[in-house]
């Protein structure tokens, strides 16, 4: 495990190569790496985004020397068009993009940083567009989590034990962790605008209770649409004729 200090280091070292590189701009650290560096901790990887001037980009994504110019690199996969995932040889986890200064009003980004910027980068581009925040429609979410526990249930008796967790455990689950928030305050926490079930524990104690029993595992997917059923009929109004079918397949 790498300890918070190494990590700032890196991210450091990192923004001071690209902007020494031919074409780099800027290195913007994200989530931990950003604006919440309060929270990085030995269990954190770098998120950041590099910046170039026009017509560099696919020249810093096709060659990595300004990363290996920092640290050996043990492993690089490219996972998007833009970037990669990539672990240093001394455990130090990154996932990165390359972007030119044009393309950022169209990307979603939060809790950014300016780590480092080469004298010639204007600041005043860092406006991130936030992921949008659609305002709850609680009569949609407990119709998706009760349909999802049905078809996973169906699917569960036909012997599709992988796809009725993925129904039940899965999708339904995440429409109870949407409707946390009506059921509980939120608690004081970072939240992440792109992963509602990121800090969900710290976030929504009172429901993060009940976990265990709705993600129990492969086998036990009718034990988990019966606790998922008995939150929902707790707190919201649950379809009558959907609740007993739900009941005869557990």
């Amino acid at each position: 495990m790498t300890q918070p200090q190494q990590l700032y280091q890196r991210l450091e070292e990192i923004g001071r190569s690209v902007v020494a590189a031919e074409g780099g701009l800027a290195l913007i650290g994200l989530g931990s790496a950003g604006s919440e560096t309060a929270r990085m901790d030995a269990f954190s990887d770098l998120d950041f985004f590099v910046i170039v001037q026009a017509g560099y980009k696919q020249a810093f994504i096709e060659d990595l020397g300004w990363m290996t110019a920092v640290h050996p690199i043990a492993f690089q996969f490219m996972n998007t068009a833009d970037g990669y995932k990539l672990l240093f040889a001394d455990g130090v986890f990154c996932e990165f993009a390359v972007f030119e200064e044009a393309e950022l009003a169209h990307i979603p980004f939060s809790a950014e940083r300016i780590v480092w910027q080469a004298a010639s980068f204007d600041p005043t581009i860092m406006q991130p567009k936030q992921a949008s925040t659609a305002v709850l429609n609680v009569d949609w979410l407990v119709g998706e989590a009760v349909t999802n526990l049905y078809v996973g249930l169906c699917r569960y008796r036909r012997g599709e034990k992988l796809s009725a967790a993925r129904f039940v455990q899965g999708y339904a689950v995440d429409r109870v962790l949407e409707l946390a928030a009506l059921v509980e305050d939120e608690q004081p926490a970072f939240r992440d605008p792109f992963g509602v079930e990121r800090r969900f524990e710290q976030r929504f104690p009172v429901t993060a209770v009940n976990l265990p029993e709705f993600v129990p595992g492969y086998d036990h997917t009718p034990q988990a649409a019966q606790a998922i059923l008995h939150y929902l009929d707790t707190h919201f109004a649950v379809n009558p004729a959907m609740k007993n079918l739900i009941i005869s397949l557990t």
